[in-house]
């Protein structure tokens, strides 16, 4: 198994700028990942989303965490988790992880963030009707914007995402204090302890959302290699930005719940809900405070998708420079803005091409939402089946690789805190693509129509349709790139395995 670099992957690398400080990267890794189109979507769930949001921060996101802030400080090549998996597995297995992670981003941006975002203009701006050429011309500007805030060069492109998370959390801090405010004066919806009890039903719809909102924070190792000290600043980051993400999880999703019920929840436009209630309490200035809000939640939306299409489009750039995806086209990196601009495009047709499919299933747009969501949590969540494993392998496989931060544990407890993450994504995932098929073991009722707003043949059709395409281009992919595989870098010396 060769897992030497292509040369031309090594050239590439040369038009790489330093330019990512410690905390330019936990903010945008914040900007990045805590995501606000979860917070109401989750929500559906009522009182126990909360629940299931605190198991998961224990069980998932502390070990998660730990693991790849170990492994995302001692191996901080250019492209990330596809060095690991190709170190690990092959470079077959990298090309696969890559392209899971890398498309799930043009899909999100065009099928979710962009319904979202007209969705928050809508509310509070000005009405644009679904399907009109307003609809369309909206969503396209918001899916262009967004890529092209992802190629400029990240010397001055980083502010997007700074800016980004900035808003992000003020507007969470603002959101909150306004529930508190809102409480006071009007009390909070009649919530009990048995709410908060955990159903079947919640912890099959809830999982796969909370671990698509909890993964991710290891994605900065994409751009390890224009990190100014990435062995010490990527631990920094992964294990700050995922303690702030799961305060910006937990506490708005409590705020939703004391302020709305249950069954007035919708998924594409509970957080939106749950703003105009509380914003009440400003009297007539609330009008124009929601306006300014909707604003501020377009911009935020556009520099997630940004943040997130500077990450994930590295890490396909660095497969294909790697011969791990249609040769060397899409592996080019721009000399003059260290931006992967090939791929940078290639994930605006996506993105586009996703945004109008989307518009043409039937169903409203919450329906519509609910389904992109769920194929974009199945590819990133698909991807991990093989990034996990890679990290527990790399800790026995290189032992001897300096490990600027190494978790206090043993081998084997280390591989056990990768099992549990495993075993947690192997369940989000198998719930994503066959939603209602575990609740039918445990005796749970599970109307697919009412749940999706979509049959299960049509939804079924968008998830495993997607997921055999994507196959098809990788392997397609891989065969084509074949030419750059023959052409390695001069290879270092390797550390020598571990034996047991």
């Amino acid at each position: 198994m060769t897992t030497t670099p292509t040369a031309f992957a090594q050239e590439q690398e040369q038009n790489l700028t330093r330019s990512l400080g410690r905390f330019d990267l936990i903010f945008l890794l914040i900007s990045a990942v805590v995501g606000l189109e979860t917070l109401g979507q989750v929500s559906t769930f009522g009182a126990e989303a909360f629940t299931w949001t605190a198991v998961l921060a224990v069980t998932f996101l502390v070990p998660y965490g730990l693991i790849f802030a170990e492994t995302g400080g001692a191996f901080t090549e250019e492209g990330g988790a596809y060095t690991w998996v190709r170190d690990a597995f092959g470079r077959m297995a990298g090309a696969v992880a890559a392209l899971l992670t890398w498309v799930t981003q043009p899909v999100w941006v065009g099928g979710s963030m962009a319904f979202l975002a007209t969705e928050a203009w809508n509310v509070n701006l000005a009405h644009i009707a679904s399907g009109s050429f307003a609809d369309y011309a909206f969503k396209l500007i918001f899916v262009w914007v967004t890529v092209i805030a992802a190629i400029v060069s990240l010397r001055y492109g980083k502010w997007i995402p700074t800016l980004g998370a900035l808003l992000k959390v003020g507007l969470l801090v603002l959101f909150i204090g306004t529930t508190i405010a809102y409480a006071i004066e009007h009390g909070i919806t009649d919530l009990s302890i048995s709410d908060f009890s955990p159903t079947w039903i919640g912890f099959f719809g809830a999982v796969p959302i909370l671990l698509f909102a909890y993964l991710g924070f290891e994605s900065g190792n994409s751009a390890a290699g224009e990190v100014k000290n990435p062995a010490r600043d990527i631990p920094f980051g992964i294990l700050r930005s995922s303690g702030i993400a799961a305060l910006c999880y937990l506490l708005p999703i409590f705020a939703i719940l004391a302020v709305m019920p249950k069954d007035q929840i919708k998924g594409i436009s509970g957080f939106f809900d749950a703003t105009s209630t509380v914003f009440s309490v400003y009297g007539p200035a609330a009008g124009p405070m929601l306006k300014v809000l909707s604003v501020c939640l377009v911009l935020i939306l556009m520099s997630q998708g940004a943040s997130w299409m500077i990450i994930s489009d590295r890490m396909q750039a660095i497969a294909a420079a790697d011969g791990a995806f249609f040769g060397g086209f899409f592996g080019v990196f721009n000399k003059h803005l260290s931006t992967p601009v090939r791929v940078n495009f290639l994930s605006g047709v996506v993105a586009t091409v996703f945004m109008l499919v989307a518009m043409q299933v039937s169903g409203d747009a919450g329906a519509v939402f609910a389904v992109v969501l769920t194929i974009s949590i199945t590819t990133f969540l698909l991807s991990y089946l093989l990034v996990i494993p890679a990290a527990i392998r790399l800790r026995t496989l290189l032992p001897d690789v300096h490990r600027p931060f190494r978790v206090p544990v043993s081998n084997a407890v280390f591989t056990a805190m990768g099992v549990l993450c495993f075993l947690w994504i192997l369940l989000g995932s198998w719930v994503a693509i066959f939603p209602g098929t575990l609740e039918a073991l445990v005796g749970a009722d599970y109307p697919f129509f009412d749940t999706w707003g979509v049959h299960r043949g049509t939804f079924e059709l968008f998830t495993i349709g997607t997921l055999v395409v994507l196959m098809i281009l990788c392997a397609v992919g891989y065969v084509r790139g074949a030419p750059l595989r023959a052409n390695l870098a001069t290879p270092e010396p390797e550390p020598v395995p571990a034996t047991e």
